[in-house]
């Protein structure tokens, strides 16, 4: 690495690691949201300019990946190292708990409310280390006090789980609507 290189790298104020990372997925995530803007917005006719539906977003979508790209080029370093890698598993380790997330939105429709929220909270508590009973307990009691209060208070409409189908109807009926 030449001198003039290591001088850059040091006046860069940032921490290194990770940048590159951050700078190549941006670009490409920009590069991606560009390639559909064509098909997710349209030029409506008789509409000002400015007032067009597609030009906000392609301003914003065009203007994450040129300040991306040059992100990415004014890099001081472009490469990566062994302390990218650590970032990165950092980094992709936040997907578990997207995960989590999607397969609890999955099966609310499936298994209801109530139930998913309770042991969706007891699995969450369990993997975030708070597996004493008391704890357990307080997630499973916190779990059903969000759906009584988005059900009964807020009066969310989430639609019954397919399993209550099974219960008796006048069960079944409070379970749809409550819980």
């Amino acid at each position: 690495m030449s001198k003039d290189r290591r001088e850059e790298i040091r006046r860069f104020g940032a921490p290194l690691r990770g940048q590159a990372l951050f700078a190549i997925v941006f670009v490409v995530a920009s590069a991606l949201l560009l390639s559909q803007l064509g098909n997710e917005t349209r030029w409506a006719k008789g509409t000002e300019f400015f007032a067009q539906p597609r030009f906000w977003p392609a301003v914003s979508v065009i203007g994450m990946l040129l300040f991306g790209a040059l992100h990415l080029w004014k890099l001081p370093r472009r490469g990566f190292e062994r302390v990218d890698v650590a970032e990165w598993i950092i980094w992709f380790r936040a997907i578990e708990f997207v995960l989590w997330f999607l397969a609890y939105v999955w099966l609310v429709p499936i298994l209801g409310y109530l139930p998913m929220t309770v042991v969706f909270m007891l699995i969450l508590s369990w993997r975030l280390g708070y597996r004493s009973g008391k704890m357990l307990w307080i997630a499973a009691v916190f779990g059903f006090c969000v759906v009584v209060v988005f059900k009964s208070f807020l009066q969310v409409r989430i639609p019954g789980g397919a399993i209550y189908e099974y219960l008796p109807g006048a069960l079944r009926s409070f379970f749809i609507l409550n819980f």
